[in-house]
């Protein structure tokens, strides 16, 4: 059966993208389709997810086209989403009723004001924020006078997973563990939607859908199981075959999502991580995870080349980083939003520390690289704290992972080896593998860990005191940016 094929929908903030893959998860074809962001007033932002919809089913086919593949040659196929943005739509007519409200958006920072802050942190192991779905669900509830229809089921609550399952299978309102557990609503504990938390935020359990495991059979499209729905952040802990307690990836892009996996009990941070489901195989005990966002990571490439204009294109920056052998004594904290985990500093503002006549562009450039690195040891030592497990490794994918001096940085900030896949598209393998899964496509976890292939891995090569040294200089870099916010 080598001509059997996992189709990975990957429906991102930004765009969508469908790929093949075959038994060895070699990628057979990629597509992409870009869909447009709308941004009515300042802090909103928004998605069209009737256009979604049909950008899905336009990708489908030509994945399967430029792939060679006709439909009954998948085997399954798996999404993986953007997590906290909230589709409403009607039961009867499919149609959504108002503009999807994007993960991005900030309106709801009065609503996120009002909630009980310990209920939401001991149900669901969140920190109440305008970055989650409920308060989104409660604005448009109250702005578009839905309350009374949503609690007849008339209309209808989902995030991207939901939304593409119902529009797939012809009606089934589901979600997975993953999705629900960025919703505010769902307990950690029981795996369901939780009442104390739907009263709070006055949301009918009529709207909501149903929570499934990560990777079983949800219904079917042309005669194809839709087997997997998977959160983008965890689809690609499971691509990158993190299944043990301790293993750890991280996505560098914009900025940067650090996932722990924890094993089958949730741990509970007390050092500014969020906790939250990893992933559940079929009826197999869920694994939880802990969380940790950098705000700032490749958007301080953009403006070291943008705003400062000293390079001509982000790849220039490991070039120019190069030319230097150290920092100078040049430090910077890009809380250009604040300060993310594990600091949770809002009103932190960015600072560069150490300047002296003899700094260059060059040593800003290395400067700039290293705050990523940096950024990432203040969340790892966060969760090493948290979980009892010390880091061995750090598997990582995202765009940034092409500048080999980034990952020597983070290689020597950790004090571990930094592991990169050669398949970067990890969140679409996330997907495929918990599809295949569902169906027998493969057999288990082992099966998927023989497809593990290195295309880059880099060993610590700074010494512990060297280490120690810098990062103590990085702290107090930190504590100069939250200073500055006074």
């Amino acid at each position: 059966m080598s001509d059997r094929y996992v189709l990975a929908i990957d429906q991102g903030t930004t765009s969508t993208r469908c790929i093949l893959f075959d038994r060895k998860a070699t990628v057979v074809s990629v597509v992409r389709g870009e869909h447009p962001q709308s941004y009515p007033k300042p802090g909103w932002v928004e998605h069209d997810a009737a256009r979604i919809w049909r950008d899905v089913q336009r990708l489908i086919g030509r994945a399967l086209r430029e792939g060679g593949v006709v439909m009954n040659q998948v085997a399954a196929i798996g999404i993986a989403n953007q997590r906290e943005t909230v589709v409403l739509w009607d039961r009867d007519s499919g149609q959504p009723v108002a503009p999807a409200i994007s993960w991005q958006d900030v309106r709801t920072e009065e609503l996120v004001a009002r909630v009980d802050s310990t209920l939401v942190r001991d149900k669901t192991g969140l920190t109440p924020a305008t970055y989650f779905s409920a308060t989104k669900i409660q604005w448009l509830l109250e702005k578009h006078g839905l309350r009374e229809r949503a609690s007849r089921g008339e209309v209808l609550f989902g995030t991207m997973d939901s939304w593409l399952i119902w529009n797939l299978t012809g009606g089934s309102h589901l979600t997975d563990v993953t999705n629900a557990s960025r919703t505010m609503l769902m307990d950690l504990a029981t795996l369901d939607w939780d009442l104390s938390l739907l009263s709070a935020f006055d949301i009918p359990r009529e709207m909501l859908p149903s929570i499934r495991s990560s990777a079983e059979i949800y219904g079917h499209f042309e005669g194809v199981p839709i087997a997997a729905a998977i959160g983008d952040q965890q689809a690609a802990l499971f691509g990158q075959t993190c299944f043990d307690p301790g293993e750890a990836k991280c996505t560098y892009g914009t900025g940067g999502f650090l996932l722990m996996n924890t094993g089958t009990t949730p741990v509970r941070s007390s050092h500014g991580l969020i906790t939250t489901v990893g992933y559940r195989i079929g009826d197999e005990p869920v694994v939880y995870a802990l969380e940790g966002s950098i705000a700032t990571a490749g958007s301080l490439v953009q403006w070291f080349r943008d705003g400062l204009e000293l390079i001509s294109t982000a790849s220039e920056i490991e070039t120019l980083a190069a030319t230097v052998s150290d920092n100078g004594g040049c430090y910077i904290v890009p809380a250009f939003s604040g300060l993310f985990a594990p600091h949770w500093r809002s009103e932190a503002r960015g600072v560069i520390v150490g300047l002296t006549s003899y700094i260059t562009k060059a040593h800003l450039a290395r400067a700039v690289l290293e705050a990523t690195a940096w950024q990432t040891r203040d969340v790892v030592d966060a969760m090493n704290a948290d979980s009892g497990l010390a880091l061995t490794a750090l598997s990582v994918d995202g765009g940034m992972t092409a500048d080999n001096l980034l990952m020597q940085f983070v290689a020597d900030f950790l004090g571990v080896p930094v592991v990169r896949p050669m398949v970067a598209e990890t969140v679409s393998l996330g997907a495929a593998y918990a599809a295949g899964l569902a169906v027998g496509y493969w057999s288990d976890l082992r099966d998927l860990r023989a497809n593990r292939h290195r295309a880059g891995r880099w060993v610590p090569a700074l010494d512990s005191p060297k280490r120690a040294a810098e990062h103590a200089n990085w702290r107090r870099a930190v504590e100069c940016a939250v200073f500055f916010s006074r």
